[in-house]
């Protein structure tokens, strides 16, 4: 008979789950050869197994009315525990809204209600049951809010891909720093063809209650069990569109300069920092820049770019932010990146930022997104990916990509201290294992699947 620590339960949850006996995505051993990006990290007082992150990835999956609105449920369980289940040291769930009316779509989550805390739990539960951190993004869509979930337009046959009443969106309370159909996301309004609802500005009073809002679904969180809070401030949504002039027209404190453009994102921060525990990990995701440096509209009113992303960066340590997670884009369609020749863009500009703190002998960990799979350049995996030579490459290319932009080895310095992952886990949910046996690196397997690794094959 085996055991009884053999088959011990994971506690404090209302099912049995086995307490796995290695944490899966672990290195069976550490050593001096081990890369860094499968050694573990300490942030605060949580540690990650390895330094893959799954990135919060839109599931547009939530019920849109009623009482369970805005609430998680078994899919977000199914989908992302599996990334818990098979090595990934943080696994985010998707931009969650602070209001109602701060979601991307009518199914997008959302966090303004303690009758959304409960399928929060579940999912934080069963993540941390296999191992792995569970991290939420807050977040508030501002101008880029009531848009429909992407097969929702194309099933009702609509040229729009707005969110109207009859799906449960909210057309006459989109909100953004500054109002008027010249701030719709698209830069026009067409009645037909537009994706986004021309927004009102907020009132002083309005932004106010955003800043409690993002403290109060940050305070829900922690109750949840969320090991990591990250704040949403990239691709085009309020925060993003407050720091960038080109979206950012005010005149009050909350526009026109940097200092002001700035305001509400500090406000934000400290709002959050002040009620969550001390222990507990404080991200931020920013657009490192808007790519609207080159553009007519950028060179009349100035854009958010690296520079400006930097003097941000420089401040966050003092706030009480752990990790800058640094992506790009999002705020104007005008953007010029041509995503088939920047290859590394991003993670270029994350190692600049890096440098750029660690310079002035600043602590803020650096997380870069957009390897090569993300971007989707030059590689046929997807597309073309019709032998087993490709897949293999393609593997390959990604596990080298991810070991050279954390490995610290060999007196080199990292481009970044963490790597966060998105659209490639939706292909493949098996991809840290599948990178550690590319690279070499003997790792744990939960244990319900030992039975395969010994004749391990991809």
């Amino acid at each position: 008979m085996a055991p009884s620590n053999l088959n011990t339960p994971v506690p404090d949850i209302p099912y049995f789950t086995p307490q796995h006996l290695h944490s899966p995505g672990t290195p069976k051993e550490l050593s001096s050869k081990t890369p860094t990006l499968f050694t573990p990290l300490q942030i605060r007082n949580v540690t990650l197994r390895n330094r893959i992150i799954v990135a919060p990835m839109c599931q547009y999956s939530t019920a849109p009315s009623g009482p369970e609105i805005g609430a998680l449920t078994d899919w977000h369980v199914a989908t992302l525990g599996h990334y818990a289940i098979k090595g990934a040291a943080l696994v985010f769930v998707e931009a969650t809204g602070v209001q109602p009316n701060g979601r991307i779509s009518p199914n997008c989550p959302g966090l303004w209600d303690d009758a959304q805390i409960e399928g929060l739990k579940r999912v934080a539960d069963f993540v941390r049951s296999q191992g792995a951190l569970v991290g939420i993004q807050l977040a508030h869509a501002g101008r880029k809010s009531s848009t429909a979930a992407p097969w929702v337009s194309t099933i009702l046959g609509r040229k729009s891909k707005r969110a109207d009443k009859d799906i449960g969106g909210w057309p006459d309370d989109v909100k953004g720093p500054s109002g008027g159909v010249g701030q719709v996301w698209d830069g026009f309004f067409d009645s037909e063809q537009n994706r986004f609802w021309p927004p009102k500005a907020l009132t002083t009073q309005e932004i106010k209650e955003v800043v409690q809002d993002f403290a109060k679904a940050a305070d829900r969180s922690v109750k949840a069990g969320v090991d990591v809070i990250e704040i949403h401030a990239a691709h085009g949504y309020l925060l993003h569109q407050f720091l960038s002039p080109i979206s950012n027209r005010r005149t009050d404190e909350y526009g026109g300069s940097f200092e002001n453009r700035t305001r509400l994102l500090f406000e934000v921060i400290k709002a959050i920092r002040n009620v969550i525990p001390a222990s507990t990990p404080l991200f931020l995701r920013m657009s490192s820049t808007e790519f609207m440096e080159d553009t007519d509209l950028g060179k009349e009113l100035g854009s958010w770019d690296v520079e400006s992303t930097i003097k941000v960066a420089k401040q966050l340590p003092a706030l009480g932010v752990d990790l800058l997670d640094v992506s790009s884009g999002g705020n104007h369609p005008d953007q010029r990146i041509d995503g088939f020749n920047t290859k590394d863009c991003q993670v270029k500009i994350a190692d600049r930022i890096r440098n750029a703190v660690h310079a002035d002998n600043l602590k803020l960990l650096i997380g870069a997104v957009g390897l090569i799979t993300e971007a989707e350049q030059a590689r046929d995996i997807v597309e073309q990916a019709g032998t087993v030579a490709q897949l293999e490459n393609g593997i390959h290319e990604e596990a080298e990509a991810a070991k050279e932009m954390t490995d610290a080895k060999d007196g080199k310095q990292p481009m970044a201290d963490v790597i966060l992952v998105a659209r490639q886990f939706l292909r493949e949910p098996e991809w840290v294992l599948k990178v550690a046996w590319k690279l070499g690196v003997d790792v744990w397997w939960p244990s319900q699947f030992m039975r395969v690794t010994t004749r391990l094959q991809f």
